[in-house]
């Protein structure tokens, strides 16, 4: 099999089926981990493999996952089309049970935001001070009109892949999680549409 797709974009049926902490979690684990087979999935990810086997063909039913064609009889291995997942919440305002699917999926993520950078604040001591001074979290503001928003992301987005794999090979890099997270400070001041 070739190497996933950049992204996928979700619509309104992908992002229905999606919206499963299960399946959520599978794609994290393909992408993390590269492809595997439901059983070593289901042993990752404390389920049963009957379970992982029904939401990984739920996931390539959608195009989110892939047979590799790879393995034998039930032993299929699977893995994650895409290296990530992109959408616009705009694109589910005409679908109440997209929109209701993404605000879940959205709170999913940030629940795993916060348990893994939990985990790295547990763990960071026993790196070297170079990774802790440059793995942290910073916050900062801006005041820019939302197309201005939009022009910023995508000057962001194209920083993030320069470095995407940049360091592939050398033994001293890393994978780095990163998370961009924009929302209006004065959350309560929304501008007329």
């Amino acid at each position: 099999m070739s190497e996933s797709a950049d992204f996928i974009r979700l619509d309104s049926t992908s992002v229905k089926v999606l919206a499963h902490p299960l399946r959520s979690r599978l794609i994290g684990a393909l992408r993390m981990n590269g492809p595997s087979t439901a059983t070593a999935l289901a042993a990752a990810l404390g389920t049963n493999s009957g379970a992982t086997s029904y939401h990984l063909r739920k996931l390539a039913e959608v195009g989110l996952v892939v047979d590799t064609g790879d393995g034998d009889g039930k032993s299929r291995v699977w893995a994650a089309a895409s290296t990530m997942t992109q959408f616009e919440v705009s694109d589910f305002d005409d679908d109440d049970d997209a929109a209701t699917a993404m605000g879940w999926l959205t709170r999913d993520w940030l629940r795993h935001f916060t348990e893994k950078f939990g985990r790295w604040l547990d763990v960071q001591g026993n790196w070297p001070g170079v990774w802790r001074n440059r793995a942290s979290m910073n916050d900062d503001m801006v005041v820019v009109t939302a197309d201005q928003l939009r022009d910023m992301h995508a000057e962001i987005d194209t920083v993030v892949e320069r470095y995407r794999r940049v360091g592939q090979g050398n033994p001293e890099a890393k994978r780095v999680a990163v998370y961009l997270v924009f929302y209006p400070i004065d959350m309560d001041k929304a501008p007329r549409r």
